[in-house]
């Protein structure tokens, strides 16, 4: 069920893959995941194959790396052949491992033009498009996409199969519909019926895995070689070494310690500082430090001052203040006060992941909530 695994001609430490969330897997992002382990490969968020292109300065920051962030995919969308065949081949000059295409972005301006969710909707046109892309590139490519438009389409299983004939490295499946963006569950026989469609390629579940056991759920009941995760990655940057670890031994880790957790988010802050400069860093980080305080316990006053950043000194300020004022929940070992532990309802997750909502543990806000 875990370990190593290939993608056509790469070779995986892991079989967790990070999931594209727009607005969110940035380099920092990626960085930090790396460094806490488990994870087998990353992928940045979405790039218009055309900006990407014509050297758009915001698509070659989407695709920005370093030496440490491999093996790294790019996730490209666009439906013009030439145009996502050219960008693969740049892609490939520049050393990236290998290409995701998106074929399950539900927001208008993508599926307008023919992309993301749209390519779902004409399979011979899409295989056209995509085995040009395979012809023209050695590294692998790989598509994600959701089981169909809506309920009454879903084509997941034929599109996969017609890609599997144009030579496609492997599926990323989400167990949604495009009509449900992220609402509802996802549909862990939808991915099952993509995994029984293709015949040589690995099947990689994607949607709802917040914890260690509901990424063994999606591998009993869909039979996927591997599983992608999101906003679990965002919520718990732990999870890829914590569901290594479950899947191995069926034991789950000690809950990390506080400072375990500062420590980490103060070196995403670092990274953040160092590739998008002090001002723009701290400002892009508002939104990311509240969600490592979600495990924090009372963090109410943390949280209604990290918004309000501009410097890294004055992050450090509102962390200190926080860490004084966090005191009052603490028993004499420094140990949060039971009343104070985090919320009862990740327990529960871990106990029936499809009892736990989208409000329980959002989607991040930003560009990535619509999809």
């Amino acid at each position: 069920m875990i370990g190593p695994m290939r993608l056509g001609s790469l070779s995986l430490s892991s079989n967790l893959f990070l999931s594209p969330l727009a607005g969110y897997t940035n380099l920092p992002f990626r960085l930090v995941l790396r460094e806490v382990g488990g994870v087998g490969l990353c992928t940045t968020d979405l790039v218009n194959a055309r900006s990407l292109l014509e050297k758009n300065p915001q698509a070659l920051k989407l695709i920005e790396t370093r030496l440490e962030d491999v093996p790294l995919a790019v996730q490209l969308f666009g439906s013009v052949p030439e145009e996502m065949r050219d960008a693969a081949v740049y892609l490939a000059s520049i050393g990236v491992a290998s290409v995701d295409i998106n074929m399950g972005c539900p927001v208008k301006k993508v599926c307008k033009v023919g992309g993301g969710s749209a390519m779902m909707t004409e399979l011979d046109k899409t295989a056209a498009l995509v085995r040009g892309m395979v012809d023209a590139v050695k590294i692998p490519v790989t598509a994600k996409m959701r089981l169909g438009w809506d309920d009454e389409n879903l084509t997941a299983p034929d599109l996969a199969r017609a890609l599997e004939d144009v030579g496609v490295a492997a599926i990323f499946i989400h167990g949604r519909t495009r009509e449900q963006g992220f609402g509802g569950t996802v549909n862990l026989a939808g991915i099952r019926a993509v995994v029984s469609a293709v015949k040589t390629i690995p099947v990689i579940g994607n949607g709802d895995i917040i914890t260690p056991q509901a990424a063994k759920k999606m591998f009993d009941e869909t039979g996927c070689a591997g599983v992608s995760i999101g906003r679990g990655a965002f919520y718990n940057p732990w999870i890829f070494q914590h569901t290594l670890r479950f899947l191995k031994s069926d034991e789950l880790p000690p809950e990390l310690t506080f400072s375990e957790r500062v420590r980490v988010m103060c070196r995403h802050l670092d990274l953040m500082v160092e590739v998008f400069g002090e001002e723009l860093g701290c400002r892009m980080f508002r939104k990311v430090a509240p969600w490592y305080a979600k495990r924090f316990g009372p963090a109410n006053e943390f949280n209604k001052r990290v918004v309000q950043v501009s410097t890294r000194a004055e992050f450090q300020t509102v962390l200190e203040n926080y860490q004084h004022w966090r005191q009052q929940f603490l028993d004499e070992r420094g140990e949060l006060l039971p009343r104070f532990q985090p919320p009862e309802m990740i327990a529960s997750f871990m106990r029936d992941p499809a009892s736990t909502t989208r409000e329980q543990i959002p989607v991040p806000k930003g560009p990535v909530e619509v999809w």
